[in-house]
């Protein structure tokens, strides 16, 4: 779309005067053709049915949202022992393979691209969520503070238990396991959930990594389980289409670290090994105001050799702030595509967005899931 044509259809005077954007111009990202630069996050929407099994309305939600250019699916487990959400899906049986497939066909037929984000979370668990009420495993017996989602309401979390050496290896396999999965329900690829204080991140961040083996201590040590899990999910399905995320300085699930640009710079640098689809980034608080100490993305994005994808708080204009100063190749949305399913076409035009009331974000039917205007 041209200057004029953007001036003729945007109803905001200051966007009006913003130079012309590559924002909803296709990208090349390995061997996808994306619509546009304008990526549907990561939304947890709590609505799988029994078995952790997505169904028809998911698929219908999803095909919902196809204009982005990229869509990530909501966190789904690799395992029983991943998951810590009530109602959260799973992609790890043939049952979770089947349903997911509905909403991958969905997605495609509707001229979109979607890819699944693996996920564990560690301690941020409860038994009640576990198999055979097991206690949930992290780097270290360190227990969160907060309280677990589960399917009789909000409990507090439990200290939970240490994964031992030996069992790491079995959670690399789980996470090749999903990528399988992934790939047989028709993911256009994978992101790697490492982000938001799950096991991944537990591992990295030395608040929640207390061992003293081999994945503790160094950060070569602490960063060896992100990294052989990487590598187990890029021989499955090749590095170009698998994707990581990150949140450096987020303290979202209890979780910190006493240096995170010294962790994270390592971390990234080794990640350049894979030639990864891209890196993707959450800028700052994952609900909140994005304090971010300055320059920290700018030069984590220099060190990555690839694509870098910032999410966390985005609206159009600083959307358009960061292509045209070239802070970020993709620009992830997340809430706003829960009320807009429409929003790519809605941002392109400067219609007004709706806001979903937090009421309707997790669990329930249609209502406040497939129900919005488009």
């Amino acid at each position: 779309m041209n200057l004029a044509s953007l001036k003729d259809r945007c109803t905001s005077k200051n966007l009006m005067s913003l130079p012309i954007t590559d924002l909803f111009q296709p990208f090349r990202l390995g061997p996808l053709e994306l619509a546009n630069r304008i990526i549907m996050g990561p939304l947890t929407r709590a609505r799988a049915g029994k078995g952790d099994v997505q169904g028809p309305l998911n698929a219908e939600y999803y095909a919902q949202r196809a204009s982005a250019g990229l869509i990530l699916s909501e966190a789904t487990q690799i395992s029983q022992q991943g998951k810590g959400y009530a109602w959260t899906p799973g992609i790890y049986t043939d049952e979770q393979v089947a349903g997911w497939k509905l909403s991958t066909d969905a997605v495609h037929k509707a001229g979109g691209l979607i890819y699944a984000q693996l996920w564990h979370v560690g301690r941020i668990s409860h038994p009640s969520l576990q198999e055979n009420e097991k206690l949930p495993v992290s780097a270290s017996a360190i227990a969160p503070q907060g309280k677990a989602f589960t399917e009789t309401g909000f409990v507090p979390f439990v200290t939970p238990r240490a994964l031992e050496t030996d069992e790491i290896a079995g959670i690399v396999a789980d996470y090749a396991h999903a990528a399988r999965c992934a790939k047989t329900a028709g993911f256009d690829g994978v992101e790697v959930h490492s982000a938001n204080g799950y096991l991944l991140d537990q591992f990295l961040r030395d608040q929640t990594n207390k061992r003293t083996d081999r994945y503790g201590g160094s950060l070569e040590n602490r960063s060896r389980f992100c990294l052989e899990v990487m590598a187990a999910v890029c021989d499955v399905l090749g590095s170009d289409r698998v994707g990581i995320r990150l949140a450096p300085v987020s303290a979202a699930n209890d979780i910190s670290d006493s240096d995170p640009w010294g962790t994270f710079s390592y971390v990234v640098e080794q990640l350049n090994q894979f030639k990864l689809a891209y890196l993707h980034c959450v800028e700052g608080q994952t609900i909140g105001p994005r304090d971010i100490p300055e320059g920290f993305f700018v030069k984590l994005r220099s060190q990555f050799e690839g694509v870098y994808m910032a999410n966390n708080g985005y609206d159009l204009e600083l959307a358009l702030k960061a292509r045209r100063e070239n802070l970020a190749d993709l620009i992830c949305f997340g809430r706003p595509f829960i009320g807009n399913p429409n929003l790519v076409e809605k941002l392109r035009t400067g219609e007004p967005l709706l806001d979903a009331p937090r009421e309707t974000w997790y669990g329930g039917g249609a209502a406040g899931y497939t129900d919005w205007p488009a």
